[in-house]
C-alpha cells in the first residue's frame, strides 16, 4: 500500500462509518414509515430551509457563544484551582470536600438553583454551565500537577531560570496533555449542559428550539437542530482539539 493510501485510510474508515449510519437510518425510515422517524433527506431539507431563513444560524450561534464562554471560564478557573491544589497540600485539603460536593451535585440542580437565585439572564446561564464543568477540570489538572517531574524542577532551580521561565518551559509542557484531556472531555460535556440551560431558561439557542419542536411533536425539527450542532462539534473536535492534543503530547516522544 502506498504512503498516500495509508494516509487516507483513517479518513476512509470514518467516511465509510458515516455512510453506513446514513444507510441504516434510511433503511429504518423506509421500514418504519412514520413521522416519528423521518428519512435523512427530510431532516436535511428542513435544516437547509431553516439555514436559508437565518433561523438555524441564529440559534446555532447563540448556543455556540454560550459553549465558548462557559468553556473558557471552566478551563481558566478549573485549571488554576487544579494546579494549585495539586501543588499545595494545605489548599487541597481545604477545597477537597467542596470539590467532591460539586462533583456529585446533578447539573440540573445547579442550573435550577442558579436561575431561581440569580434570575433568567445570560450571565447566570453561562455561569451555571461553567460551574458544572469546573470540578472535572480541577480533578484532571490536580492529577497532572501531582505528577510533575521533580527532576525538571530541580534542573530549573540549578540553572536559575526564575519562576516565569520555569512555568513556561518546565511546568506548562508537562501539564499540556492534561489540559488537552480536560478540554476534549469538557467540550463534550458543556454543550450538552448548554442545551438543558436553554431549554429551561433561555429564549434562543438549540435547546430552546428542541423544546419548541418537542411541544409540536416534530421529530424532523428535533433531529435537524440536534444534528446541525453535533456537526459543528465534530468539526471542532477533528479540526482543533485532536490536533492540539497531538501537539501537546509531542514533547513526550
Amino acid at each position: 500500500m502506498s504512503p498516500v493510501m495509508l494516509a487516507a485510510h483513517p479518513l476512509g474508515l470514518r467516511i465509510a462509518s458515516a455512510l453506513s449510519l446514513l444507510i441504516l437510518w434510511q433503511w429504518a425510515a423506509w421500514s418504519y414509515e412514520s413521522t416519528l422517524l423521518p428519512p435523512p433527506a427530510a431532516v436535511l431539507d428542513l435544516a437547509w430551509r431553516e439555514a436559508l431563513d437565518g433561523e438555524l444560524l441564529h440559534h446555532l450561534g447563540a448556543t455556540l457563544r454560550r459553549v465558548v464562554l462557559a468553556f473558557a471560564l471552566a478551563m481558566l478557573i478549573g485549571g488554576t484551582l487544579g494546579v494549585l491544589m495539586g501543588r499545595l497540600r494545605t489548599l487541597d485539603l481545604i477545597l477537597d470536600s467542596w470539590l467532591i460536593l460539586l462533583l456529585n451535585i446533578p447539573a440540573l440542580v445547579v442550573i435550577i438553583l442558579a436561575f431561581v437565585w440569580f434570575g433568567l439572564n445570560e450571565t447566570t446561564a453561562v455561569m451555571a454551565i461553567a460551574l458544572n464543568k469546573i470540578p472535572n477540570v480541577v480533578v484532571i489538572l490536580r492529577e497532572g500537577a501531582r505528577t510533575l517531574d521533580k527532576d525538571y524542577g530541580e534542573m530549573a532551580q540549578s540553572f536559575r531560570l526564575g519562576w516565569r521561565k520555569t512555568l513556561v518551559y518546565v511546568v506548562l509542557p508537562q501539564l499540556l496533555p492534561y489540559f488537552a484531556v480536560a478540554a476534549r472531555s469538557g467540550l463534550a460535556l458543556i454543550w450538552k449542559i448548554v442545551l438543558v440551560v436553554e431549554l429551561l431558561g433561555r429564549n434562543d439557542g438549540v435547546g430552546f428550539m428542541l423544546h419548541t419542536y418537542f411541544q409540536l411533536f416534530d421529530v424532523t425539527g428535533i433531529l435537524a437542530y440536534s444534528l446541525s450542532f453535533i456537526l459543528i462539534m465534530l468539526v471542532i473536535e477533528y479540526a482543533l482539539l485532536q490536533p492540539l492534543e497531538r501537539l501537546a503530547n509531542r514533547w513526550r516522544r
